[in-house]
């Protein structure tokens, strides 16, 4: 896999592997947002973000996604496709009220699930938060019925915990770290 670097507009650095472009989110991605988070499964396993216009997509990144970069360097990465440059998910590290640990998590245009390139971008995701920012742990959460994402977490090599409701929420979501 290919370890080259380099640096984006906002001066994160993106990253490659076998198959994909992985780079920090801008505002010219609003339009895959504004997709994603308005997929069936994604309102369904991860929630309901009110994303309904271009402009409440720009809105939600320059609020949630470029001041944590900001802050700590990394944040949520768009994953294009090296074949057709096409753009098909999100994979990130994030700070979460109510957690400790920074928690990586992911999402994909259905047309791409199930052919290895979530596990793929997270597996990287991971590894740069760990190497390149040093961090020890790295948590994830989910629902109790989203079975992809619990198998996706696994072989990322997280650990099931626990049980936890996060602030200002009431579903009860699965924990898991690594070890």
């Amino acid at each position: 896999m290919s370890q080259r670097k380099s640096l984006s507009k906002n001066g994160s650095r993106s990253y490659e592997t076998e198959r994909l472009i992985i780079r920090p989110m801008s505002l010219e991605d609003a339009d895959l947002i504004l997709e994603l988070y308005n997929m069936p499964n994604f309102i369904k396993f991860i929630g309901d973000r009110n994303i309904r216009t271009l402009e409440d997509a720009e809105n939600y990144i320059q609020s949630k996604f470029l001041p944590q970069f900001e802050k700590l360097g990394f944040g949520n990465y768009l994953i294009v496709l090296k074949e057709g440059n096409q753009k098909i998910g999100g994979v990130g590290i994030f700070e979460r009220e109510g957690l400790d640990i920074v928690d990586i998590g992911f999402s994909v245009l259905e047309k791409f699930e199930g052919k290895g390139y979530m596990f793929e971008a997270a597996q990287k995701v991971k590894s740069i938060g760990m190497n390149d920012f040093g961090l020890k742990k790295v948590s994830a959460i989910t629902t109790k019925d989203n079975i992809s994402s619990q198998k996706l977490i696994e072989r990322l090599g997280l650990r099931f915990q626990k049980y936890v409701t996060l602030p200002n929420e009431v579903e009860e979501l699965m924990y898991y770290e690594t070890e």
